[in-house]
């Protein structure tokens, strides 16, 4: 077989975003912030590369597509649909995509011209696959195989609606199945992996399953400039909110790849914007234009989720829970996703950028040992040896607490110290908390819960109006020693 040319688009973690929109980056010194970003570019950029490449390349989307801004959300998925069909995606799999429910996502797909693909979401009452685990397609002479792994913590840590009447399982124990089927009955020249697990959960996966090819990782918004190889597996993971692309040219000779080539793909200024595009992402949004770009006040802080211990962005949105609900703490999950909103005004599309969710602010009662205990649970879920048992974003969100903590120790021994308003927890009192979501106090916590009639944004837009300028600093609320 001579050698055979395939360039290999990916998109993962887009969470909803259409337009362009601010990003960080790093200079050496500190953070800037630039404007990226947007399905026209995405378009432009996809359209010059087919050209280029004879239309030998495949575009997969690795997931967090259908969620995370207010439109999509409003939608329920559905204002994407006709943006991402024009895209001409080969295949995706899925993680906040299942926050419609599984009938959500299914309304969606019947209308997608491509496949959802996932090895390891099951249907309850049947044990039967809810999606199809791979495809096949044929592109420049060579048949390539591509297996889907959706997200593993859908059932584990996401909100119970998720996964009504679906479980998933890690997808590790099936992949050698599909690869063998694929490679022996079908055939095919090259195996792509789909992945929805993060980046360190796929790099151990490629340790231990064989005959990986390409790994598209996603989930963990890792901005990889290099592919990692892992034995014989190349694995990219190209950022998130559609800021970038990864491009991975390669070679394949007699079903192995002899060579490659990566960029991991900015999409700035110098990407031109599909104007075709760009007319109808502004003709989706136009009906929300007027409610989004409506300014409630200024930021002092460059609110952004860089960080994984805290965050300046969520520690605005827990100065505002705090302030509504006079309680001694607040927590929240640790989201990934939420574009930054660096200094100058907020918008109320920042307001739902933050938290698209907008649930209710609740209460519990938490003893101390409760709080000590869900924090090392938290610390074990972000920072676990085993990849396999990291289940979250970053470290969850927490005002009114400081935890000093030992990064290396083991579960649960990570916690030295842990202050409440800066005295000494006392693991047998009962403290008034605030949080929201169940990703911010899970269920099995606390007692007395009640949900407040006032949701997320409104306490946040009733905080910008009252302070007028905000200040989110970072409070070193986690500290490793």
């Amino acid at each position: 077989m001579n050698e055979k040319n395939l360039t290999i688009i990916q998109m993962n973690d887009l969470h909803g975003y259409m337009e362009e929109h601010y990003e960080y980056f790093f200079n050496g010194r500190e953070k800037v912030y630039e404007k990226v970003g947007g399905l026209s570019r995405i378009a432009t950029y996809l359209e010059d590369v087919r050209k280029a490449k004879s239309d030998n390349v495949l575009f997969l989307d690795g997931g967090d597509t259908f969620h995370g801004t207010y439109p999509v959300v409003h939608t329920k998925g559905k204002i994407l649909i006709e943006l991402l069909n024009k895209l001409k995606i080969d295949g995706m799999t899925a993680h906040w995509d299942f926050a419609y429910g599984i009938d959500g996502l299914k309304e969606i797909l019947k209308e997608l011209s491509y496949p959802m693909l996932a090895v390891n979401a099951y249907d309850e009452k049947s044990n039967e696959l809810v999606f199809n685990p791979y495809i096949i397609k044929e592109v420049n002479d060579l048949k390539v195989g591509i297996i889907g792994i959706a997200a593993t913590i859908v059932d584990k840590v996401m909100p119970q609606h998720f996964s009504e009447g679906i479980y998933f399982t890690l997808g590790n124990l099936e992949l050698p199945k599909y690869i063998k089927t694929l490679k022996e009955e079908k055939e095919v020249d090259l195996i792509i992996v789909l992945s929805h697990l993060g980046f360190s959960q796929d790099v151990k996966l490629s340790k231990e399953v064989s005959g990986i090819d390409v790994l598209l990782s996603a989930h963990t918004h890792n901005r990889l400039y290099e592919p990692v190889k892992i034995n014989e597996t190349l694995i990219i993971q190209s950022g998130c909110h559609g800021s970038f692309l990864g491009h991975l040219d390669i070679k394949v000779k007699d079903k192995e790849v002899v060579s490659y080539n990566h960029q991991l793909v900015v999409l700035d200024k110098k990407i031109k914007k599909n104007e075709k595009m760009e007319t109808l992402v502004k003709k989706k949004l136009l009906p929300y234009k007027t409610k989004l770009d409506e300014v409630v006040g200024k930021t002092l802080t460059n609110l952004d989720r860089s960080e994984v211990f805290e965050s300046t962005m969520d520690n605005f949105l827990l100065q505002a829970i705090l302030d509504k609900t006079k309680r001694e703490v607040a927590f929240s999950n640790g989201w990934r996703y939420g574009v930054s909103i660096p200094l100058g005004d907020i918008s109320v599309n920042d307001l739902w950028n933050i938290i698209p969710v907008n649930p209710k602010i609740s209460l519990v009662q938490m003893d101390g040992k409760e709080i000590w205990e869900m924090l090392e649970e938290n610390i074990e879920r972000t920072f676990s040896t085993d990849p396999y048992k990291q289940m979250g974003g970053y470290l969850k969100r927490s005002l009114g607490l400081k935890v000093y903590f030992k990064v290396e120790n083991s579960y649960p021994t990570r916690i030295q110290q842990l202050f409440i308003n800066d005295k000494p927890i006392d693991l047998k009192r009962i403290y008034d908390v605030a949080y929201v979501t169940t990703q911010g106090v899970p269920l099995k916590y606390g007692k007395n819960r009640k949900d407040l009639e006032i949701d997320s944004i409104n306490v946040l837009k009733e905080y910008v109006e009252k302070e007028k300028i905000i200040k989110a600093p970072l409070r070193r609320t986690f500290i490793a020693i």
